[in-house]
């Protein structure tokens, strides 16, 4: 009897081995195959990825100095949902989480900072004779 046979199901499909191609040790790179292996076999992929960033500190800065519409505050909270998140190991969560603190914040320091601009050059216009 075939040893790759399965005998409770004598129909279902052959599983494949896998085998190396010509011997010989192969340099490994991040995110490429670890070894090649013969059509059907396993490929495993290692993909090393920086940990989301939560923006805590940007968050608390826009929530004490600049907190147009609250948006300081809403930053603040999305913050700490994506530090909760990256605790509980959810890197997903806390990416997404992350990344609407960011554009919250983004905009809390454009529209704070850039009001403050914009009044720095009209005070000058207007003292300009």
């Amino acid at each position: 009897m075939d040893q790759t046979m399965n005998p409770v199901y004598p129909n279902a499909p052959l599983q494949g081995e896998a085998v190396p191609l010509q011997g010989g040790p192969y340099p490994t790179y991040p995110g490429q195959f670890h070894g090649p292996t013969a059509a059907g076999g396993q490929h495993n992929f290692v993909l090393q990825s920086e940990p989301p960033r939560d923006h805590i500190i940007w968050s608390i800065f826009c929530f004490f100095y600049s907190n147009p519409f609250c948006l300081g505050l809403a930053a603040l909270v999305f913050s700490i949902k994506s530090r909760d998140r990256k605790m509980v190991g959810d890197l997903e969560g806390a990416r997404h989480y992350g990344s609407t603190a960011r554009c919250l914040n983004i905009a809390a320091t454009i529209i704070c900072y850039g009001n403050f601009i914009f009044d720095v050059f009209y005070f000058i216009l207007l003292n300009v004779d």
